[in-house]
């Protein structure tokens, strides 16, 4: 199926007559009411192709057959690209706001600690594979991606003027990121800072508390990989870093990390004692998501699933976000591919196996 669809050419007519048999007397009521942007809704009523969970969107409102209206010639319906996003994603962090599904609960916690003043700091803790990184990409895209550019109904005014935040991502894998002068420089690189030369720990303290004016939140993604012994992130360059965020910038700056265990116990035991990693007063636990999140997600694909696919993918799945995405992409290949059998959970099954450690023991 599609990502995208269009209206054919023959329903154009009668899917603008639609508007006002449905009370939406402009199509600036109807983006309004679907929380989409007016362009959308423009593409939409002139047969151009708009996303395929909108399109049903448009329809449902309309009180229009979507099956019915949509241009079904081969020829005019969207080509693939190697840049079309996956429905179900795995083996990489979800960087694309409208799939990320779940963590409702964390993201309102997290986002009520950022949209007030002075901003405050918190930690992600999960296993390796639990979604770490991918909340951390969420966090910093989703107030300001355009509502098209979302699922129907998905939450983004998590912040009062978002636009007014900047946020820095930081993978601490990247060796780059793990030299005081590379981590440095991308910091102020990434808030549009001068870097200064040399950028050592002096200057780069004396230009950010100079300019950091905004709300600022700097994503610390896998902080245990530069906690080994000899690294140059030693406890000197985390008590700057403290000292950054509570003294020097007033109130305008906030780290949020990712790791397998709590900052403190992590700092513990590496032999880290900077109090850097004493200020992260909020931890957001993540591991399976609840059975509603599993179900959001898996009701998210191009091809709805059988019930009792869904019980079956739930069930060994147990809601671990990995587990549902790679269940779910093996069974949307066998529907794309015509295959409507139970054949495909043997195959789903030694897919998962790598990731059984996620699993929680058999009672």
């Amino acid at each position: 199926m599609a990502r995208s669809l269009r209206v054919a050419p023959e329903y154009i007519s009668k899917v603008k007559s639609a508007l006002q048999h449905n009370g939406y007397p402009s199509q600036q009521s109807l983006a309004t009411d679907l929380g989409l942007g007016l362009s959308t809704v423009k593409s939409f009523l002139s047969g151009k192709p708009v996303d395929y969970l909108n399109f049903v969107e448009f329809c449902n409102k309309l009180g229009l057959d979507w099956q019915d209206i949509a241009d079904k010639r081969p020829e005019t319906q969207p080509k693939s690209t190697n840049k079309e996003a996956s429905p179900f994603i795995t083996g990489a962090p979800i960087t694309q706001p409208r799939y990320f599904f779940g963590r409702e609960k964390e993201l309102k916690r997290l986002f009520n600690l950022l949209k007030r003043h002075p901003l405050q700091n918190a930690a992600i803790i999960g296993k390796k594979r639990s979604g770490k990184t991918s909340l951390l990409h969420y966090l910093k895209t989703i107030t300001t991606t355009p509502p098209e550019q979302l699922r129907y109904g998905q939450k983004s005014d998590w912040l009062p003027h978002p636009e007014t935040y900047k946020w820095v991502f930081v993978d601490l894998q990247d060796a780059r990121m793990q030299s005081r002068e590379g981590l440095l420089k991308h910091i102020l690189e990434s808030l549009n800072f001068k870097v200064p030369a040399p950028c050592d720990l002096d200057h780069f303290m004396d230009v950010v508390s100079e300019n950091l004016s905004s709300p600022t939140v700097i994503l610390l993604d896998e902080i245990g990989a530069v906690l080994n012994p000899g690294s140059e992130l030693d406890d000197t360059f985390w008590n700057s870093l403290r000292s950054l965020a509570t003294n020097q910038t007033r109130g305008n700056l906030a780290f949020v990390l990712s790791s397998p265990e709590s900052p403190s116990n992590l700092a513990r035991s590496t032999g880290h004692d900077s109090p850097f990693f004493n200020i992260f007063a909020y931890s957001a636990n993540i591991g399976a998501f609840t059975e509603s999140e599993a179900q959001e997600l898996i009701a998210s694909s191009p091809i709805p699933f059988a019930d009792e696919d869904v019980k079956w993918i739930l069930t060994h799945s147990q809601c671990q976000p990995l587990l549902l995405q790679i269940l779910c992409r093996e069974r949307l290949f066998t529907l794309e591919e015509g295959e409507n059998d139970d054949g495909w959970r043997e195959e789903a099954l030694r897919q998962i196996n790598p990731f059984t450690d996620l699993l929680e023991p058999k009672k």
